[in-house]
């Protein structure tokens, strides 16, 4: 692992009428828009399913990590995590987020260690232990004309 602290960008563009595209240096652009929810298209990452999918693969990336460090032999993992956006007091938020994991070892005797391991990975996904951070925005506006 290199030095802490690491730096993530993603820049996201956008006409009035068209869908995102998200970009970040060495990865393929990916097109974004709304969910079928908010009257989006329904065939596309939303920022919704983004941040579902980032919980679900931290968490895999986290247990993969950890279940190589305890040397714990296993052979496949299927993570899913289905958050809950609700209106709290005037904002929508994430008010809940459940992940369910289906976990393939190889030792049936490695049980209990697969499911220390499973929670451990939990407790250290850094998408789930940032879902409160601290945010700022900084604004930059021109004119067309």
């Amino acid at each position: 692992m290199q030095p802490l602290p690491h730096h993530y960008t993603v820049t996201a563009r956008a006409e009035e009428q068209t869908n995102l595209e998200l970009a970040s240096d060495n990865l393929p652009t990916l097109t974004c828009a709304p969910p079928k929810d908010f009257d989006g298209p329904g065939d596309l990452w939303s920022p919704e399913d983004l941040l579902m999918a980032s919980v679900a693969s931290c968490f895999v990336l986290s247990f993969r990590a950890i279940a190589n460090a305890s040397k714990l032999s296993w052979q496949q993992i299927d993570c899913q995590s289905q958050g809950t956006l609700d209106k709290v007091e005037r904002s929508m938020q994430f008010t809940r987020i459940d992940t369910t994991v289906k976990l393939l070892i190889t030792d049936p005797q490695d049980k209990d260690k697969a499911e220390k391991l499973l929670h451990k990975a939990e407790q250290s996904c850094l998408v789930l232990n940032s879902m409160t951070s601290q945010s700022q925005l900084q604004c930059e506006i021109s004119s067309a004309s």
